[in-house]
């Protein structure tokens, strides 16, 4: 098999062994056609280390020039977030639940395989968010997000008040328990069960949504990818919130603070099999028409 891809990293679901005999029959697949193989050391203990040879996570990107995230979304979007500065592509490959990101199923692996590494499939770009968190002037910490950044109330059972600036624009102010500021890849995931729209990914937007707002006329706003959004708070006594970019949790945000958020400018590559098409995957995952047939 001649392909562009020569070295391919795998990254599994973590610590989870019912993905070992997918992983034993993707790692064979690729070593018979005569790919290097890398598999992120968590996932290692379920293969062969003849067929793949370990790698630190955080390394991954650096050797590999093509990544498969075997497991559900949220492998996926670890692995989105590993090799986000590599420029390299991501193919999914789905053991989990709804997986509106992972769309190759371990029953049709390897034919779904083929044709991709000979070059045919459908290459879509995602962006993501870039989050700083601002303290006194300086960046005290930041992190990407390929779904969505969340400001969640923390320990405490009162509303957080939140101030919202597009561009330095005031926006609005709003008492609630959170927001969510969602990517079109994000639209299908905590910002849907939100109340938000479903975004097209193809679409340069980005998706604003209250969590439970106190007041009901506060909906949410789609605005332009190209846009800073700050978000401040206005409580006069301390509380802390926790901000969250996909899973990962940065906690102890104060009321002082100040919260940037902007597309990062380089997009990751998704590759699927040619057979793709995103219409088709919301019919499947929200069972919508169902017993329809055209």
């Amino acid at each position: 098999m001649l392909s562009q891809f020569k070295k391919i990293g795998i990254l599994g679901k973590p610590s989870d062994p019912s993905i070992a005999a997918t992983l034993d029959i993707l790692c064979r697949f690729l070593d018979a056609n005569n790919h290097q193989v890398f598999i992120d050391s968590n996932s290692a203990q379920f293969v062969n280390n003849t067929l793949a040879s370990p790698c630190e996570l955080k390394n991954l990107g650096e050797k590999v020039d093509l990544l498969i995230a075997v497991g559900g979304d949220g492998t996926f979007l670890t692995g989105a977030r590993t090799i986000a500065l590599h420029n390299i592509p991501l193919i999914g490959v789905n053991l989990g639940r709804l997986g509106f990101l992972v769309d190759i199923s371990p029953e049709e692996l390897t034919s779904n395989l083929i044709p991709i590494l000979n070059g045919k499939f459908i290459k879509e770009e995602r962006y993501l968010l870039r989050t700083k968190v601002i303290r006194n002037g300086e960046t005290i910490h930041e992190d990407t997000a390929v779904n969505e950044v969340v400001v969640h109330r923390w320990v405490t059972p009162s509303m957080i008040e939140i101030i919202t600036k597009i561009n330095g624009v005031y926006l609005n102010s709003q008492r609630s328990d959170g927001l969510v500021i969602s990517t079109p890849t994000g639209s299908t995931a905590y910002a849907l069960s939100a109340g938000g729209p479903i975004l097209h990914p193809a679409l340069n937007a980005l998706v604003l949504v209250p969590l439970n707002p106190h007041t009901l006329t506060n909906r949410p706003i789609v605005i332009n990818d190209d846009a800073e959004i700050e978000l401040s708070f206005c409580q006069t006594k301390q509380i802390n919130a926790l901000v969250t970019c996909d899973s990962v949790e940065i906690p102890e945000v104060l009321i002082s603070d100040k919260i940037l958020i902007k597309k990062e400018p380089n997009p990751i590559t998704i590759l699927h099999p040619e057979q793709h098409e995103f219409f088709h995957i919301l019919r499947e995952k929200l069972d919508w028409s169902a017993g329809y047939h055209n």
